[in-house]
């Protein structure tokens, strides 16, 4: 064989390959499945505006609602006495799946909650006609509640939180978490779940028959929706609200 023939065979063979390499690469390109990255927290309050928050059923936000010192404050004066029901101030935009955190501090012997899923409309009057309520409560001083089932950490009139929760006093700040993934919940206080539950299942409908919300075919149905904080006429303050979306 002469060296030019043999050279022609070599670099056939050597092109050869390289095609097929080509195109064990490009076929491991395509089997490849994409990368799924977690979805981070975001601040959805920035203290110093409302910007993504406003009063429920409302196109404005009323003088109950404050800001100071980096927290969102509801009725301010009422440290001793409460000043009244008022109407939640809930986020422009609705959230499905979703991990809240954020830390309250609440006056002594204060009442309020925080809801999910609530939908905004005339009809409904208040949110919390529609959204679950993350109960919040200086359970030591509580001038309104008594029962386990709607004391700090609960879900109001459903589900009673771990006897072993941690509720720091009406004068600290508490920390709190609330996560919602497909109908299953959690609640956590001060960095322990305190709490958990799936909506829907025979037990949750046992629940709510017997609850505040037995003859309400809305309460607790829809499935995406605003998070409202709830003043209740007792001063409370809300400040690092973060939320993931799962």
């Amino acid at each position: 064989m002469s060296f030019k023939l043999y050279a022609a065979l070599f670099s056939m063979i050597i092109a050869v390959l390289l095609v097929s390499s080509c195109k064990s690469e490009q076929k491991d390109s395509v089997e490849l499945a994409p990368v799924e990255m977690d979805t981070v927290a975001v601040s959805i309050f920035d203290g110093t505006s409302f910007e993504g928050w406003k009063q429920y059923n409302s196109d404005s936000i009323g003088p109950k609602w404050t800001i100071e010192d980096g927290a969102i404050v509801a009725s301010a004066d009422g440290e001793i006495d409460n000043t009244g029901f008022g109407h939640s101030l809930i986020t422009v935009k609705e959230y499905g799946n979703f991990e809240l955190t954020l830390e309250y501090k609440i006056a002594k012997g204060g009442n309020s909650g925080i809801m999910y899923h609530a939908k905004e409309d005339t009809a409904y009057g208040e949110d919390y006609v529609t959204g679950p309520e993350f109960q919040l409560l200086d359970d030591e001083f509580s001038k309104t509640e008594t029962l386990p089932i709607k004391m700090a950490a609960s879900l109001y009139d459903m589900y009673i939180p771990a006897e072993t929760k941690k509720l720091k006093p009406h004068t600290e700040w508490n920390s709190i978490k609330l996560v919602y993934n497909n109908g299953h919940v959690e609640h956590w206080l001060n960095g322990e779940k305190v709490l958990e539950y799936e909506e829907g299942t025979d037990d949750y409908k046992a629940r709510k028959a017997v609850s505040k919300w037995k003859d309400s075919e809305i309460w607790g149905s829809f499935k995406e929706g605003h998070i409202g904080l709830q003043d209740h006429g007792d001063a409370i303050r809300f400040r690092n609200i973060m939320i993931r979306e799962l």
